[in-house]
């Protein structure tokens, strides 16, 4: 049987990683309690990733398609910069632009997504991909070490496959020259 791990030991994971650029839709069907059916999906997110923000001290921006004609903008939240992106365009089109701007900085960033386009180009430019699943958990352990979702008590325990073993494993055994060569 895999070992379990209490929500409660992310916080330390989501301390020591890099700012985030984050797949907003391609998040949303993966963090419980969140639904792309929803009305306010995406201000529940922004509201998720702000209580992770205050967890992590890290910065966040989060893309969002399909913006209603006259509402793509781009405005902060605390630490979350959510981008509404115009509909014609893709968040994902908007994240590989934002990447290719970072230029080399892009090895300082983390990209959140499970789109495979997405993270082949976040690769490309040297920047870690988390897969949207994984994050997932990170916003719940966020949300408890928050205060707003329950205690540490009332976490629910987390059990990781062995695949996700592995990343972690790899995540904090590798040197600075290999942490973003493709596996």
């Amino acid at each position: 049987m895999l070992p379990y791990y209490n929500l409660r030991g992310f916080s330390l994971i989501i301390k020591h990683t890099m700012p985030y650029l984050i797949d907003g839709h391609n998040l949303i069907p993966k963090v419980p309690g969140l639904s792309l059916h929803s009305m306010d999906d995406e201000v529940q997110l922004i509201q998720r990733l702000q209580a992770f923000c205050r967890v992590s001290g890290k910065q966040v921006d989060v893309y969002f398609d399909n913006a209603p004609a006259g509402q793509a903008r781009t405005q902060r939240y605390g630490q979350v910069k959510a981008h509404f992106i115009r509909a014609g365009r893709t968040a994902d089109a908007a994240i590989v632009a934002r990447l290719r701007s970072l230029g080399r900085a892009a090895q300082n960033w983390s990209v959140v997504t499970s789109d495979r386009q997405v993270a082949a180009s976040a690769r490309a430019a040297h920047a870690q991909v988390i897969p949207s699943d994984l994050f997932a958990g990170y916003l719940t352990a966020a949300q408890f070490d928050d205060g707003d979702g329950g205690s540490p008590e009332t976490a629910p325990d987390v059990s990781l496959s062995a695949g996700e073993i592995d990343e972690w494993m790899d995540l904090f055994t590798r040197g600075d020259d290999s942490s973003n060569e493709e596996k």
